[in-house]
């Protein structure tokens, strides 16, 4: 769905924030509150902020002053205050940010209801409260999910998109697609207490209070020795100054009474503030701390970092347990604690699954029975874990965890420094794309990939696997970059060999598949599509966004799009540019099938080994003659290859171990 207009009711901070979000990537919007003195309020909130962001790119020397004046009134020209309903009835997306408070989100819901288009989506930005009871004041519950903004709204990216029990897919695949219009990074969830992100947040902060007041530390020595542990971007106590001490007393007592005393705990030093009106950041800087010393707290010192352990185990075991209830997958978990929580690799901060795959899940295991037996059953392993170390999944050192990880040979084809890297296992070769952060498809990666391949067929495999070796993304596309390097000669002979490339997936003996772990966008999309057999975790996703930069497909996307998911489709996802879910490229036929994520290589694997034990002689003959658009040439080229394949040795042997009941033995003659 294509949102032209939306609309922001609740004119806080956090109301401001979101409408400005949705005005900087260039969508009107209507912020409304019940006064008119509120919405002021958070028109001047939207201006602070646009304000600050292109302040920052004149002390960058990227704009002018003029310049930075001139964008922020385009950007505050898009937002439009109301305290009335007036011009609600052609939005496309409302978001709702008034008080958390169930009745109130009825109240309202129930009047966007009546005064929006049917077509419209209503969406929470709820922190905790339930989205199917939100939805049960309206007469379209499936055309109602959470989006929850993290604050502040206009510098932290991520939204957690909710699933209400009556949400219907495409109103799910509909909030990805805008939350990713507005340059914010969405993860999908299902409807519990907390979500995914406060309530990971929340258990391991537990720990923190809990052994902080048990042994009377100062929160300034467990902040700094937390930090130092590089288990968290910031202390915990400092963190919850700058939430507001109200909006996360509120949080924690929210997963204390939805999972109970042994894995939630309420620090009692932050309550009397709270009751104080003391809450931070927000009410003039004292919560915690005042002027940057502790006011909360004793005066014990941590005498080693067992704090910052704890907190690590106990935030990687709430991690699991939201896996194992099946709220969010392993990599939307990581996406999220990374982008809501700080988690960031760049900054040797990583979220929990992979650093439990860092560890290694054997070590975490023992960790975790042994702070069991010391702490109680909240340190409990997990039953994923335990299942994955008795299958010898142990993360990077044994080339699978909750990730897979790329085993490659000694000798490269690329040799070193190359992007695509060569593992062989039997008869099966796996291509590991590794060019960066996005894995783009530069010249050098399209070079490497083919030396790959033409190895791999030398060494006779029968089978090529594509994967990548980011946990996060297949690939992202071209890389628009090292098009500006492109000239007369070099740019004509990258297109040419990355055709040929792709050409050679089709019509080569060898059968050649990809494990699509995560984004597979513009030319990423396009190397899948040339490949025999696709396989997509559930949170992959697809799109050919190129008419977005003002280009077209290159790599055969308005070629092969339409010949596997027909014409109609493949023009809407050509001329839109917008993504489509794993679901639904299952569902048009652009994979062959879906897997959970965590067993995608395992699965493509399995594939690949299983097309690798076929009599490779028909293998070829079925590639070469299979979906020949002409009719009547197409069972003529299969009367041709009947007659090549049977009085084959292959055939032969394959007749006869049938009889023998015995596996047979190809020769590949």
């Amino acid at each position: 769905m294509l949102v032209k207009k939306a609309a922001v009711v609740g004119a806080g901070v956090m109301g401001g924030q979101i409408a400005q979000t949705i005005a900087a990537a260039g969508v009107d919007v209507l912020l409304k509150d019940v006064r008119q003195e509120l919405v002021d309020r958070g028109l001047q909130e939207a201006r602070t902020v646009t304000a600050g962001t292109f302040a920052k790119q004149v002390d960058k020397g990227r704009l002018t002053d003029a310049e930075a004046t001139a964008k922020v009134d385009e950007v505050m020209g898009r937002i439009h205050g109301t305290t009335t309903y007036d011009g609600f009835g052609d939005v496309d997306f409302v978001i709702e940010a008034v008080p958390e408070r169930i009745e109130i989100k009825q109240a309202v819901f129930g009047e966007l209801d009546a005064v929006t288009p049917g077509h419209a989506i209503l969406a929470s930005n709820t922190s905790g409260l339930s989205i199917t009871e939100i939805g049960e004041a309206t007469l379209r519950p499936e055309r109602i999910v959470g989006f929850h903004y993290f604050y502040p709204a206009a510098v932290m990216p991520l939204i957690e998109i909710i699933e209400g029990e009556e949400t219907a897919p495409e109103t799910v695949q509909a909030a990805t697609i805008f939350a990713q219009a507005i340059r914010k990074t969405p993860i999908t969830c299902a409807e519990v207490p907390g979500f995914v992100v406060n309530r990971i947040l929340m258990s391991g902060l537990s720990e923190v209070w809990r052994l902080t007041e048990e042994q009377d530390l100062s929160i300034k020595a467990v902040d700094e020795l937390i930090t130092a542990a590089k288990v968290s971007p910031m202390g915990p106590y400092f963190l919850v100054d700058l939430l507001g001490l109200d909006t996360t007393f509120h949080v924690a007592h929210h997963m204390l009474e939805a999972y109970g005393e042994e894995r939630f705990y309420v620090h009692e030093g932050m309550a009397t503030q709270v009751a104080a009106g003391k809450l931070g950041a927000k009410t003039g800087g004292e919560g915690f701390y005042l002027r940057g010393e502790p006011v909360v707290g004793g005066k014990g010192v941590p005498q080693d970092d067992e704090i910052a352990r704890l907190l690590r185990l106990k935030t990687f075991t709430e991690a699991a347990l939201v896996l194992q209830e099946d709220v969010a997958t392993h990599r939307d978990i990581d996406v999220g604690m990374m982008a809501g929580a700080g988690l960031d690799p760049r900054r040797g901060l990583f979220p929990p699954f992979m650093q439990a795959d860092m560890t290694g899940l054997d070590v975490l295991l023992e960790e975790l029975e042994a702070a069991a037996a010391e702490y109680g059953p909240a340190f409990a392993p997990p039953r994923i874990l335990r299942r994955l170390v008795a299958q010898g999944r142990l993360g990077q050192k044994s080339g699978q965890g909750f990730y897979a990880y790329p085993q490659p040979d000694a000798e490269q084809p690329a040799g070193d420094g190359a992007v695509v890297l060569l593992e062989t296992r039997g008869d099966v070769a796996i291509a590991w794309l590794a060019n960066g952060p996005m894995n783009a498809l530069s010249p050098t990666a399209i070079a490497h990939l083919t030396q790959v391949y033409e190895a791999a067929k030398a060494g006779g495999a029968r089978a090529f696997l594509l994967a990548s070796s980011n946990p996060l993304v297949f690939c992202a596309g071209a890389d628009i970059k090292a098009f500006g390097e492109l000239d007369e000669t070099t740019g004509p002979r990258f297109f040419d060999d990355a055709h040929a490339l792709l050409r050679s997936f089709e019509t080569d003996p060898i059968v050649t598949l990809a494990a699509i772990n995560g984004l597979a966008f513009g030319g990423g999309c396009e190397i899948v599509m040339a490949c025999d057999v696709r396989l997509a975790a559930r949170s992959a996703s697809f799109g050919q966004p190129e008419i977005k930069l003002g280009i077209v497909p290159g790599f055969g996307g308005t070629q092969r799009l339409p010949r596997l998911v027909g014409e109609n489709k493949a023009l809407e996802m050509n001329l839109l540019g917008d993504p489509i879910s794993a679901t639904e490229a299952f569902e048009f036929g652009l994979v062959n099938r879906l897997v959970p994520d965590h067993e995608l290589f395992d699965a493509a694997l399995a594939w690949a080994q299983r097309v690798a034990a076929q009599a490779p002689l028909a293998v070829a003959q079925i590639k070469a003659v299979s979906g020949n658009p002409d009719l009547d040439a197409g069972i003529a080229a299969e009367k041709a290859a009947i007659r090549q394949v049977f009085p084959s040795a292959d055939a032969q042997e394959g007749i006869a171990a049938f009889l023998a009941k015995r596996a047979p033995v190809w020769q590949g003659r």
